[in-house]
């Protein structure tokens, strides 16, 4: 038999493995999605990403306590380009990401943040656009995520200022903010090298808070010690 049967039917042999592989991994991947994106492949991209995050970066959490229908908040500390892969693995609800339009714009990945609804925000500019999206979205029963710290803030560089975003949010909407505090990231600081950093990441969430209108600051002020705080002291707090 001539050389090129052989490569041809290592190559048949081959592709029937790869599609083997891959309809294995779907397999496990729609059995482990839990959060109903309104489209197969993106479901199928959820229960992915929940096998990396929980297998992966062995990512510890409860899952996050969001209401099963009506609008929500969700605000974490952010230590790097692997926390809304993480967030999104601890919900069984969708989430609306407002990130930075350089962020939304990165090459490739553009189709993919339009898919799943995140909202691009213009540093540069007026936040109105991206805020008044936000608000739709909320009026719409939807989950809004985002990191108020507006960049990637470290627990060792100490108290930083929250972006007022999302008071005005909270405000307007009469939506529930859950808080959440990230930790355990091993690419903490980085983009995107820290999702391919294999980490022990925790989630800790907080019990809920509401805007009101009688102290209209203290709600950022309380997501401000949340989001700092390190995990020896909520473990300190426990005992």
């Amino acid at each position: 038999m001539s050389e090129w049967i052989w490569f041809l039917i290592l190559a048949v042999l081959l592709l029937l493995a790869a599609a083997w592989g891959v309809r294995r991994v779907v397999r496990a991947s729609n059995a482990a999605q839990i959060a109903d994106w309104g489209r197969g492949w993106l479901n199928t991209l959820d229960g992915l990403n929940r096998i990396f995050c929980r297998r992966f970066h062995r990512l510890r959490v409860t899952r996050l306590p969001l209401p099963k229908h009506g609008p929500a908040l969700v605000v974490a500390n952010h230590v790097s380009g692997l926390d809304p892969l993480l967030l999104i693995a601890a919900s069984h609800r969708p989430l609306r990401f407002i990130i930075a339009r350089e962020q939304y714009e990165r090459f490739g990945l553009q189709w993919l943040l339009r898919a799943v609804g995140c909202i691009p925000l213009d540093r540069a500019a007026s936040p109105y656009r991206a805020l008044a999206a936000a608000r739709r979205a909320l009026q719409h029963g939807e989950v809004v995520a985002l990191f108020p710290h507006g960049r990637i803030h470290l627990d060792h560089e100490g108290p930083a200022r929250l972006k007022p975003g999302i008071l005005h949010l909270a405000k307007l909407s009469g939506a529930p903010v859950y808080a959440l505090h990230i930790d355990g990231v091993r690419g903490a600081g980085r983009t995107v090298s820290a999702v391919f950093l294999r980490s022990r990441a925790r989630l800790t969430p907080f019990p809920h808070l509401y805007y009101d209108e009688n102290e209209p600051k203290r709600l950022l002020e309380n997501l401000a010690r949340l989001l700092s705080r390190r995990p020896h002291e909520k473990e300190h707090e426990r005992a």
